[in-house]
């Protein structure tokens, strides 16, 4: 079973080009300082770190 990891947007998606939004907003987030928990899949980690520069990567 897979464990959990917590992304936190901590920058603005203003700037950044459509590619990254959307990979935002696959993984659930909208707002600056929102937290979705997730499962750790190598699918979600994947987009995690295409936009590292964007978002803070816990375990859960």
């Amino acid at each position: 079973m897979a464990g959990k990891i917590k992304v936190t947007q901590i920058r603005s998606e203003i700037g950044v080009g459509k590619k990254q939004r959307d990979t935002l907003r696959g993984l659930g987030l909208r707002k600056l300082h929102q937290t979705r928990e997730l499962e750790d899949t190598p699918a979600v980690r994947g987009m995690a770190l295409k936009i590292c520069h964007l978002v803070k990567l816990e375990e859960a």
